[in-house]
C-alpha cells in the first residue's frame, strides 16, 4: 500500500464477534488518539467461539468485507477465535493486518519469569492450539497452559461484570482454579471480552500473576505496524470512533460503557450487513 496523505488519514478497521473488541479500541484511543476507528461488532451472531472452523472463517470474511466498504488502512481482528483461525488461513493479505495472538504471546513470553504462561479463551480458540503453536515458534522454552471458558463471553455481553457479581465470580473460579494450580506467573486474557472482568480474574489468580490483554497488545502492535509503513495519520485533531453492529444498537450503546468507560450515544449504527 502506497503511503499517500489520503491513505494515512483513512481509518483503522476493527472487528469482533461482539463487543469484546472494544478493549482494543480503548487502547487504540489511548496510544493513537488522532486516528479514526471504524468498529464492526457482529452482535447478531455472537458467540463465534462455539462455531465450526468453516463457519468462523466465513463470518470473518464477511466482517472484513463490511469494513472494506469504508476507507480503511489496516484491519485488526480483535477476536481471539478469528485470530486463531487466521494463523493458518490468512484472511487479509493486501493491507496491514493483525490478530490478537502473536502480539499477546510476545508480551506474555517476555514477561514470564517462571516460563509458565496461562491462556484463557473460547472453546474454539483453545481447541485450535493457536497460542501453543505461536509460542513454540518464537519461545519454545515457555510452557503454555490453556483453559477454555465458554460462559464468560455471555456473562460479559449481558453486563454481569461487577467485581462482586456472584455468578461471574463462581464461573471464573471454576475455570481459573486449574490454571492457578499450574503455578503460572502470567495469564493471557485470550478473548477480548475478558479484560472487562480483569478485576475478578486478577483477584482469583492473585497478585503474583500478571494479566496480558490480547486486545491491548494487538493495538500496540498496530501502532508499530503503521509507524513502520508510514501510515500514521497526519491529522492533529482528535480522531473519531464510529461503531457498526449487526443487531441492536441500543444494547450495544448500553453495554459499551463497560468496555470504553464512556458513552457512545449517536456514534452507533445498524450495519447493512
Amino acid at each position: 500500500m502506497a503511503a499517500t496523505d489520503s491513505i494515512r488519514d483513512y481509518a483503522i478497521g476493527v472487528f469482533d464477534s461482539g463487543m469484546g473488541g472494544l478493549t482494543a479500541v480503548q487502547e487504540l484511543n489511548r496510544i493513537l488518539p488522532n486516528e479514526n476507528i471504524i468498529y464492526f461488532g457482529d452482535t447478531a451472531r455472537i458467540p463465534y467461539g462455539s462455531r465450526s472452523r468453516e463457519t468462523i472463517l466465513r463470518y470473518a470474511a464477511e466482517d472484513v468485507a463490511f469494513l472494506r466498504q469504508h476507507e480503511i488502512k489496516m484491519i485488526i481482528a480483535a477476536c481471539g477465535t478469528v485470530s486463531s483461525m487466521a494463523l493458518d488461513t490468512p484472511i487479509v493479505e493486501d493491507m496491514p493486518f493483525t490478530g490478537v495472538i502473536a502480539p499477546a504471546i510476545e508480551a506474555a513470553c517476555s514477561a514470564t519469569k517462571k516460563k509458565r504462561v496461562g491462556i484463557i479463551g473460547t472453546p474454539a480458540t483453545i481447541k485450535s492450539g493457536s497460542y501453543i503453536r505461536a509460542a513454540a515458534a518464537t519461545h519454545p522454552d515457555v510452557m503454555i497452559i490453556p483453559q477454555a471458558c465458554p460462559l464468560l463471553v455471555h456473562l460479559v455481553e449481558n453486563g454481569y461484570t461487577a467485581f462482586d457479581d456472584p455468578v461471574t465470580r463462581l464461573v471464573a473460579e471454576e475455570y481459573l482454579t486449574p490454571v492457578k494450580k499450574e503455578n503460572v506467573d502470567v495469564l493471557i486474557l485470550g478473548c477480548t471480552h475478558y479484560p472487562v472482568i480483569a478485576d475478578i480474574i486478577g483477584d482469583i489468580m492473585g497478585e503474583g500473576v500478571r494479566l496480558i490483554s490480547a486486545g491491548a497488545e494487538a493495538a500496540k502492535f498496530a501502532k508499530k505496524c503503521l509507524m513502520k509503513q508510514d501510515l500514521l495519520t497526519s491529522r492533529s485533531e482528535k480522531g473519531k470512533n464510529t461503531y457498526y453492529v449487526s443487531d441492536s444498537t441500543e444494547m450495544f450503546e448500553e453495554n459499551a460503557r463497560y468496555f470504553l468507560h464512556e458513552e457512545v450515544h449517536g456514534d452507533v449504527f445498524r450495519s447493512n450487513f
